[in-house]
């Protein structure tokens, strides 16, 4: 009799270790599924909440051609772009052809020139941190950053121009499909700068820089090296403006430009607006 409900207790106690095990099973394939959205999860939230990086180049250039004075940075064409991209939570990286502290232009500091963007700047130690270390150009690469910034100031007419790790740095951002903007005098750096074909980058292109008014009613038209103006227009440019000393800035595909220190903050806000875009 014993040995009889053994032998009928058996099947039922095979029914249980299978039942036992497909519930193992099922919690084991839940925690795989589990682990893979995890992972999944992870990884969709690593590349949304990287941060936007992007390169500001300055001049290191301070004489004003043979005048004896000082020139360089206009700091409002650094400082406005600045503050509205990295509060936008850009990462911004600043790089120079020397590295080190760029020279500001001294009018540029004058209190008539002072914007709520400059005073900020003055009075943030971090920013000043940033600005007096600058990179060198020769240090950064294209493959680092979404896109390029230059501020103007009189001082890219002299170095900027003719800079050889400048002009290859934009046609790499250009290259790669990676935005570039200039403001005021930072067309400068376009100067040399060629497409694939070996063209000037700006034939054929809607760009906008200083003005010749505008380079006349500060009086440096026979100081400067070249005019902003006339250097776009002979390379093939299609040149744009609006008044002399109004907020002016074109976009034509990946070249942003803006034409004067008060155009500064349309520039940034083009470049946002077509990273975000892209």
């Amino acid at each position: 009799m014993w040995l009889v409900d053994i032998q009928q207790d058996m099947p039922s106690k095979k029914i249980k270790n299978h039942i036992n095990n497909l519930i193992k099973m099922k919690k084991i394939t839940s925690i795989i599924f589990i682990g893979i959205l995890s992972m999944l999860s992870i990884s969709a939230y690593s590349q949304n909440s990287k941060k936007t990086k992007i390169l500001f180049v300055v001049t290191s250039h301070d004489k004003l051609g043979d005048t004896g004075e000082k020139t360089g940075l206009w700091i409002e064409e650094f400082a406005t772009p600045y503050y509205y991209l990295i509060d936008q939570g850009v990462e911004v990286v600043v790089a120079s052809p020397k590295g080190g502290q760029p020279p500001i232009d001294p009018k540029s500091e004058l209190a008539d020139y002072q914007t709520a963007s400059t005073k900020r700047f003055y009075a943030d130690s971090k920013a000043q941190l940033v600005f007096s270390n600058t990179k060198k150009i020769a240090r950064v690469k294209e493959k680092d950053f979404d896109a390029v910034f230059y501020p103007g100031g009189h001082g890219p007419l002299w170095d900027l121009s003719t800079n050889k790790k400048s002009i290859k740095l934009i046609e790499s951002f250009y290259n790669n499909n990676k935005p570039i903007a200039f403001v005021c005098h930072a067309p400068a750096a376009l100067k040399n700068v060629k497409d694939k074909t070996g063209q000037p980058l700006v034939k054929g292109k809607k760009v906008t820089g200083f003005t010749n008014g505008e380079e006349a009613a500060v009086k440096l038209t026979n100081i400067v090296p070249f005019l902003i103006e006339d250097m776009l227009k002979k390379n093939g440019a299609i040149y744009k403006k609006g008044a002399d000393w109004s907020s002016f800035a074109v976009e034509d595909g990946l070249l942003i430009s803006g034409q004067n220190p008060q155009s500064a903050k349309l520039v940034g806000e083009m470049l946002m607006k077509k990273l975000k875009k892209d």
